[in-house]
């Protein structure tokens, strides 16, 4: 069954390209949904903390606590009667990478863990006490104990349990006030109503420590077997709705309760789900048909198979967000001499403002100001690029043809990537709310065409280093935009990044479509 949905998932994706029928609804369209959902999805929320990034900054936390109250010992013993020596520094990073490991062994590097620290620390104590007997009994065995001080050891084994301990203590407070804030949870919904349903939420109800909030239920089906409400949560519309939903507040995780014989159903609803950055599960409680172990997640006891996971998540966002950040920061500074000359000569080629901003979809959908120099003149600017620009266009400037040959105008987006953060140095284009092929907006010529927000745009992406930029006159181009936009999304890494960037100039000097 896992292979059968990959599968389809990825036939889905190969048949994205194809002309949606006219008068489908899209997500750009507000949907009606009910008052209780229309409520819901005005509550601003907070951006969530990732689980897995928190528990790995806790390991680099503590082992930098172990090393430091190691070193701190031998400084103030060690140093002043024997001197430095390399050993000690050999035994202190072993020791630490060796604690880190069995804490993680222990189970004790999770949020769950974090917000325990009376229970957790005796685990802690016992994983720290474990780590230095085998490290005494290393020594003792190899013959090395001569090497090492005792009075080290000991002073260090209760500095470092100490420091742990209060260190646990705080992480506790700070895990406690994060949950209260709602930035550990999971924001949660369900996609299919009925008895599965009910008992999924009774199993996610008697789970002591979840960071699951679920909101509501989703159901396609409008009979009795999908009441208005199942264990005490509301059906708050179907699946078009939860589209809707999903853009207007922050959604992290949607569990279908599906059975899985409803193959087609399921996927019918994957194909309008799946353009949204969210993670989606198959839950498998009361499916008779089991698979490995390894083939199951969990979300606390209840078991369910991956369908569908959110692109650049976790450390990935981290590391993807800290890159735009470090290096578009360095290109505004090193480039600030080119934005100045761009800009005095926009200045002097007509009058009115250097910089044109401009509403385009980002992330999810939502709507953002871009920053671009301005290449038209004043009274003719297209604030919503309605018509498509043209060779010879007459609302362009003399400078302006230019500065739009050589992607010139665009520097100025180097604003919205170091200082405002709602661009990527790299990734699908933001095209203009009401940008068209062929007359066509882009969402009514490629079906599935929002899927390219489920992460952050960028300045430069795939799709404008093969050859995919500038006029978008017929569906062909804006489809192959769309392919190459997805492709990445699928295939990122920070390393593909890096090569999209160095070869960005190159396509920008070959680039004939681009007026």
């Amino acid at each position: 069954m896992t292979a059968s949905i990959a599968d389809t998932l990825k036939r889905l994706e190969e048949t994205t390209v194809a002309p949606s029928p006219a008068g489908t609804s899209t997500p750009a369209t507000r949907a009606n949904l009910s008052a209780l959902a229309e409520s819901m999805s005005g509550q601003s929320a907070a951006p969530a903390y990732s689980p897995v990034v928190l528990a790995g900054l806790v390991r680099a936390i503590e082992f930098a606590i172990i090393v430091s109250t190691g070193l701190l010992v031998h400084f103030l013993y060690v140093v002043p009667m024997s001197g430095y020596s390399l050993e000690y520094y050999v035994a202190i990073s072993a020791i630490a990478a060796a604690s880190i490991l069995i804490f993680q062994i222990l189970d004790i590097n999770q949020v769950a863990a974090f917000r325990t620290p009376i229970y957790q620390t005796f685990r802690l104590a016992g994983g720290w006490a474990l780590v230095f007997l085998a490290a005494l009994s290393l020594i003792f065995f190899i013959r090395v104990e001569p090497a090492f001080s005792r009075v080290w050891l000991l002073s260090w084994f209760a500095t470092g349990l100490l420091a742990l301990m209060i260190e646990r203590g705080l992480l506790a407070m700070i895990v406690r006030k994060m949950t209260r804030a709602g930035r550990l949870d999971r924001r949660t919904v369900i996609v299919g109503g009925g008895p599965a349903c009910e008992q999924l939420l009774e199993a996610f109800s008697q789970q002591d420590d979840t960071d699951l909030r679920i909101y509501g239920v989703f159901d396609d089906r409008t009979d009795d077997r999908s009441p208005d409400v199942v264990a005490g949560y509301p059906k708050l519309g179907n699946v078009d709705d939860l589209v809707e939903f999903a853009r207007h507040t922050r959604i992290d995780l949607v569990i279908f309760t599906l059975p899985i014989t409803a193959e087609g159903r399921m996927l019918q609803m994957l194909r309008k789900l799946w353009v949204l950055p969210i993670d989606i599960r198959l839950a498998a409680h009361t499916n008779k048909l089991r698979f490995r172990p390894r083939s199951y997640s969990y979300i606390g006891n209840v078991p369910v198979l991956d369908v569908v996971d959110k692109p650049i998540a976790d450390w990935d966002v981290v590391v993807k967000s800290c890159f735009d950040r470090v290096v578009g920061t360095l290109a505004l500074v090193c480039l600030s001499p080119v934005l100045l000359l761009v800009a005095l000569a926009v200045k002097l080629d007509s009058p009115g403002p250097v910089f044109f901003r401009q509403k385009r979809y980002g992330f999810n959908n939502e709507l953002i100001e871009v920053f671009k120099f301005r290449s038209m003149y004043t009274d003719k600017l297209d604030q919503t690029a309605s018509r498509l620009v043209t060779r010879d266009d007459p609302r362009v400037t003399r400078v302006g043809r230019f500065i739009r040959k050589t992607s010139l105008d665009e520097l100025p987006q180097l604003i919205n990537v170091a200082v405002l953060g709602n661009l990527s140095l790299v990734g699908p284009r933001p095209h203009a709310v009401h940008a068209k092929a062929a007359d066509r907006q882009y969402d009514e010529v490629v079906d599935g065409y929002f899927a390219r927000h489920r992460v952050r745009p960028g300045i430069t992406g795939w799709a404008q280093i093969n050859g995919w930029r500038g006029e978008t006159d017929t569906p062909e181009k804006i489809q192959r935009r769309v392919e190459h936009d997805l492709y990445y999304i699928e295939n990122w890494s920070i390393l593909f990044d890096m090569y999209i960037l160095a070869i960005t100039p190159l396509s920008l000097v070959k680039s004939n479509n681009a007026y």
